[in-house]
């Protein structure tokens, strides 16, 4: 949770703020195939979660991506990417939160690394085990057939936002 003051500035700047993760399969040198988008709206808590069968029917992102929204996320080049593979524009302000963590902790030792998961134990936050995080990844990047996993990878993929 952003503290009081720090919430009613981005309110003052930003008429939504989009928390984003994406899931997508990505072979070695080829462009990302998405798998499902998960995005909670951070002032109201609307949430959007869609499979890779309906985001290749969107011509745009489900929610605004415009100069009045933030899109948040953490390693955006990952999120961005699988914008760019569905054909869809950037969001116009993207605030990366593994860039932030770099900048605040390059030079230190970090007891779980600079992964989201190692940032949220870097702040004593609440977490999924590394287990889970490795065990879903590896579905996602293997599994023969993805729509027989679809409601565990669609809860994995919101549950980062709920974070």
């Amino acid at each position: 949770m952003v503290p009081g003051e720090a919430a009613a500035e981005l309110r003052s700047r930003f008429r939504e703020v989009w928390l984003l993760d994406t899931e997508f399969r990505a072979p070695p040198g080829e462009n990302p195939t998405p798998v499902c988008l998960a995005a909670r709206e951070y002032f109201s808590g609307r949430e959007v979660v869609l499979w890779r069968d309906e985001l290749v029917r969107l011509r745009a992102p489900p929610f605004d991506i415009g100069p009045d929204s933030l899109t948040v996320c953490y390693f955006a080049s990952a999120e961005i990417g699988t914008f760019l593979a569905l054909g869809w524009p950037a969001p116009r302000h993207v605030l990366d939160l593994f860039a932030e963590f770099r900048c605040l902790t390059n030079g230190l030792a970090l007891p779980a690394g600079r992964s989201l998961l190692g940032a949220l134990v870097y702040f004593g936050l609440d977490h999924m085990t590394r287990d889970r995080k490795a065990s879903m990844r590896s579905l996602i990047g293997e599994a023969p057939d993805l729509d027989v996993h679809r409601s565990d990878i669609l809860e994995y993929c919101l549950d980062v936002n709920r974070r």
